[in-house]
């Protein structure tokens, strides 16, 4: 039974058609899998029927009648929730805190938890999330939330969820946890939207695919069983993208990196604890592992970010300190984890983010340290055209650039400058499968030049697919070095939350 539709949805925004004559349909009981690149108008037709913005034209009904939300919470009240990929929790809040947060139960003003708490409890025991509603969301690991998230959603009594990006920083556990519960709501009768880029997981769990390319509809008729992940991705970018094959580095050099005795204490607890590796030049060396394990403390460590307890940081030989201003002239590039908050000021030019931290060197500003203008706009041409920006000019503001151009502003910066090492976390987080080809491919070549790179990714296809060797860290410490391939992704999950003496046991 049908329970969305939306029909000839148009958007438009100053100078870009977003979405054009797009038709969309969601049935009752149903997991749909909606793909496309980045840009490609997925995120604009959810937004419009979870009320976050309006269509320039077309019409939306639920239930077989017209609706036109103006709001998320006018979605909420019937029934349409979303889960967004960056989670919408409080930290010192508990699980039944969070869940309520805004539906309340209570009367005159005042909350009652213990009702509150018994809903949740039922909940909680109902799908088998197997959580204490009494325990501190910054306490539980990162599927735990992602639990929390949807418990919310259900404690609204949804019965349309959105879920953006739902595996970007689960284990394999995790995933396939998260498909028990997935497949569970839809027996329940639940209807499930999942906007994901990684097609296996497409191809496990969803009952019908949808495809937009460029803003408009390219299929609404996808079975996921009678198609490969490489078919899928030629419906997505109009070419054939293959991501799983690996390009092993062929002249690995001499250590170029070396790191030593890196611990980094904060709050009183050690989050980086004694850590000691190497990295060749020629070689990407990665690191797996679920985020809030140290590596952030790490990355800041090791690109001047961060004060650290101790460490010796050796870079060809000389010893590297100080702010991260020293570190990037002494050749250490750096690709943030989050690129909006810490890689781009988004209010700024294309061509004036590609300098960001580079701005002072003679090819950006004279002796008087005025920059010079020609040549910057110059540099910001060449590298849109290099690494394959798609904008209207170098004078775009990059909040008007998709997810995955903005990445490539970020990748472009970093390995234009001949870094001799580069420190890189999740390259192609929210990207879609034609960025991610073309990144990876940045990096495998800049690897080839003889640079040094250290990859830290969640996502155990792309660490284990780039890599030359594969490092595994687990509560601030290196818990396994392997070659890649040589342990299953069950096993590089366990790992990554805490099974090594399984591992060692089974070995």
């Amino acid at each position: 039974m049908e329970i969305v539709r939306m029909e000839k949805i148009t958007k438009v925004y100053p100078g870009t058609v977003a979405l054009k004559n797009v038709n969309f349909t969601l049935n009752e009981g149903e997991i749909l899998s909606l793909l496309g690149e980045n840009g490609a108008g997925k995120s604009t037709l959810m937004k419009i029927l979870y009320g976050m913005t309006e269509p320039t034209s077309g019409d939306v009904y639920y239930r077989g009648e017209p609706i036109d939300f103006r709001r998320p919470v006018d979605a909420i009240e019937k029934g349409i929730c979303m889960v967004h990929q960056h989670f919408m929790l409080v930290p010192a809040f508990t699980v039944t805190e969070n869940i309520i947060a805004g539906s309340e139960p209570g009367k005159n003003g005042f909350v009652d938890m213990k009702e509150a708490r018994k809903v949740v409890k039922d909940l909680i025991s109902q799908f088998k999330f197997n959580i204490d509603p009494d325990t501190k969301v910054e306490n539980l690991s990162v599927g735990e939330q992602q639990r929390v998230e949807i418990l919310k959603v259900l404690y609204r009594k949804a019965d349309i969820i959105i879920l953006d990006e739902p595996t970007a920083v689960l284990t394999p556990q995790e995933v396939d946890d998260l498909f028990i519960i997935l497949r569970r709501l839809r027996a329940e009768g639940k209807s499930i939207i999942i906007i994901t880029h990684k097609l296996k997981e497409t191809i496990a769990l969803a009952d019908r695919v949808m495809i937009l390319r460029d803003g408009e509809l390219i299929r609404d008729d996808v079975d996921p069983s009678e198609v490969s992940t490489n078919e899928l991705s030629e419906m997505m970018v109009g070419r054939e993208v293959d991501l799983q094959e690996r390009h092993p580095a062929k002249n690995i050099g001499e250590v170029a990196l070396r790191v030593s005795g890196l611990t980094v204490e904060e709050d009183g607890k050690k989050k980086v604890n004694n850590v000691s590796f190497e990295v060749k030049a020629g070689e990407i060396l990665g690191i797996a592992g679920v985020e809030g394990n140290g590596q952030t403390q790490l990355i800041e460590a090791l690109t001047g970010l961060r004060r650290v307890n101790s460490m010796e940081l050796l870079l060809n030989g000389e010893k590297i300190s100080g702010t991260s201003n020293k570190f990037l002239r002494a050749g250490i590039a750096h690709v943030p984890e989050d690129r909006t908050s810490m890689g781009l000021v988004k209010e700024m030019s294309i061509k004036y983010n590609l300098i960001l931290g580079y701005h002072r060197e003679d090819d950006c500003c004279d002796s008087r340290g005025i920059l010079k203008r020609k040549d910057i706009e110059e540099k910001g041409n060449r590298l849109k055209t290099q690494f394959l920006i798609k904008a209207p000019s170098v004078d775009a503001k990059i909040e008007e650039l998709s997810g995955g151009n903005q990445q490539k502003v970020v990748i472009a910066r970093a390995f234009s400058h001949d870094p001799k090492a580069i420190i890189i976390a999740h390259p192609t987080r929210g990207v879609d499968v034609g960025a991610m080809e073309y990144i990876h491919q940045q990096m495998i070549e800049l690897r080839d030049k003889g640079a040094a790179i250290l990859l830290i990714s969640a996502d155990l296809d792309e660490v284990k697919t780039l890599s030359d060797r594969l490092l595994v860290m687990f509560e601030g410490e290196i818990v396994s070095e392997t070659m890649p391939g040589k342990l299953s992704d069950i096993e590089m999950g366990l790992l990554m939350t805490g099974g090594r003496s399984m591992i060692e046991g089974e070995l």
